[in-house]
């Protein structure tokens, strides 16, 4: 455990788990860290990060192979950039697959259906773009620290390419603008079963995040994450086109979790629709989550992100030595919370 001191409390905290030294849940895994072969990418609403109770920290001091990324809400606009890349060079780097065009021209508006089955070109030998991200996400702050400002537009800023498509989205979701086509919509190219088995071999996502300024007509930019979406990623998200595991026709390698209360959720999957270019998973449980009173579950089955995460593991085959003791772990950090809830109450009650 390393211990650092908190810049809002002063108390001793571990740096590595985020909770006080002395509830520090570090020396409570029972076994080493796990190397899960089935990656974690746990999208993380930013008002969750810093909640004393947010499960996520048992799975970044739990797993070995986890990423987690800051998300927004979008209060202006943000805009979106999808880019493929090229499943065959593996997933260390980034290899952008110049070869593989989604939108090679607009098609005319009766060519429109013929064009969404058959814009989707073949794959090349893999091409590297001089932009080499160095690993799976990488945050926007790591990029360039300084926003950037400009007149508010509804446009979309990101360079496109062949490869790449780039949308808009404004405050709860609503798309204002879809690549640089006025004819096909994002539902369309949705509809086009082709196009989106091209994108699930992997692509980039990159976001900007848009604020307007106060009391001028001028816009702020500033890049909030850029993510690999490797071939075989799946969404933990009960949408109604979601299925359970035993129904998934291809093997998982990346589970991607939405961490936030439930419509925190909501609205992170409303606003970034190039979730919905990937499949959506579902867990059929009907538990009761370990959180129980100390934070309210909406009904059962909307489990803490660490059971989620658990839970659907396990679903999609990962070996289950050593991910109940994560739970343990989690239980543990409510067993905390209730202590303190009791023991205030009572002081209260002593008054």
């Amino acid at each position: 455990m390393v211990v650092t001191e908190s810049a809002s409390t002063k108390r001793p905290t571990c740096s590595s788990c985020s909770k006080p030294a002395c509830l520090c849940l570090c020396s409570r895994l029972r076994t080493p860290i796990l190397h899960n072969p089935v990656a974690v990418t746990v999208l993380q609403h930013s008002l969750e990060k810093n909640h004393p109770l947010n499960s996520t920290r048992i799975a970044k001091i739990g797993l070995k192979n986890v990423d987690v990324v800051t998300v927004s809400d979008v209060n202006f606009q943000a805009q979106f950039s999808v880019r493929l890349v090229d499943s065959s060079c593996g997933n260390d780097g980034v290899e952008y697959d110049e070869s593989r065009h989604l939108f090679d021209e607009m098609p005319s508006k009766g060519k429109n259906d013929e064009f969404l089955e058959t814009a989707i070109l073949g794959v090349g030998e893999c091409g590297v773009d001089d932009t080499d991200l160095e690993g799976r996400v990488v945050e926007g702050n790591e990029f360039n620290g300084d926003a950037r400002r400009g007149l508010c537009q509804n446009v979309t800023n990101l360079s496109g390419t062949d490869s790449s498509m780039n949308f808009t989205v404004v405050k709860y979701g609503t798309m204002s603008a879809f690549s640089k086509f006025q004819e096909m919509s994002f539902d369309q190219l949705l509809a086009s079963s082709a196009a989106v088995d091209e994108i699930r071999k992997g692509f980039v996502v990159k976001k900007l995040q848009v604020k307007q300024l106060e009391g001028i007509d001028e816009c702020e930019e500033s890049e909030e994450f850029e993510i690999q979406v490797p071939a075989g990623s799946v969404l933990l998200f009960p949408s109604e086109r979601s299925v359970d595991a035993e129904a998934l026709s291809f093997e998982v390698k990346n589970l991607i979790v939405l961490d936030g209360t439930w419509a925190k959720a909501k609205r992170m999957y409303n606003e970034n629709p190039w979730l919905r270019l990937l499949p959506h998973l579902r867990l059929d449980l009907g538990k009761l989550s370990l959180y129980n009173e100390v934070r309210q579950q909406p009904r059962a089955g909307y489990l803490s992100t660490i059971e989620s995460i658990v839970y659907a593991m396990k679903a999609v085959g990962e070996d289950a030595d050593g991910l109940d003791g994560l739970l343990d772990v989690f239980e543990s950090m409510v067993g905390d919370q209730r202590r303190y809830k009791n023991e205030r109450l009572s002081k209260v009650a002593e008054e």
